[in-house]
């Protein structure tokens, strides 16, 4: 199935119609920064509300690296972006937020938490994309950055059940572990 079917098909599946007519690039980029809203708030209200501070420090680490490490190779790459409106293309800022804050919610909260933001942050880089702001090699290493960075500084919240992804030049899998 080619790229552009894929993404034709994930935007029908959360009921956004991508005819040309029917939106904008300018409504891409104000899906794109909701969804970025909403997955970094999601990221900072879920420990807040749940008096969690360790996962309230560490979200704040998988955001802050992953935004770090944007702006860093933003202002190194010089990229210019699709529309042209400047040479700050690669990574996708919105996808690294978006997925770091999706990983941490995923790491720290188990799928739950972890399934729904990462739709949100999925249909993010694929705003940012269809917004005319990014390349699809730019989505991704930010979503890659993003998810990085979340796992390396997030633990689970409930550690007696952990999913542990591997892949090796054999295959690949997840791994259940569990404490009793």
């Amino acid at each position: 199935m080619k790229l552009r079917t894929l993404t034709m098909a994930f935007a029908l599946l959360l009921g956004v119609n991508t005819s040309a007519q029917a939106i904008s690039n300018n409504s891409w980029q104000n899906i794109s920064d909701i969804g970025l809203y909403v997955t970094l708030g999601s990221a900072v209200l879920t420990p807040t509300l749940k008096k969690d501070w360790d996962g309230l420090g560490q979200a704040a680490w998988s955001i802050g690296v992953s935004s770090a490490l944007t702006i860093a190779l933003k202002n190194t790459v010089n990229r210019t972006r699709p529309d042209g409106s400047d040479r700050k293309s690669f990574p996708s800022g919105h996808a690294a937020t978006s997925f770091a804050s999706a990983n941490f919610l995923y790491r720290r909260y188990g799928w739950q938490a972890g399934f729904p933001a990462y739709a949100v942050a999925g249909l993010t880089g694929v705003a940012r994309k269809l917004g005319q702001k990014h390349f699809w090699g730019d989505v991704a290493a930010g979503a890659a950055f993003g998810t990085i960075s979340g796992w390396i500084f997030t633990d689970p919240y409930n550690d007696k059940v952990q999913l542990i992804p591997w892949a090796d030049h054999n295959g690949a899998g997840v791994v259940v572990a569990m404490r009793w």
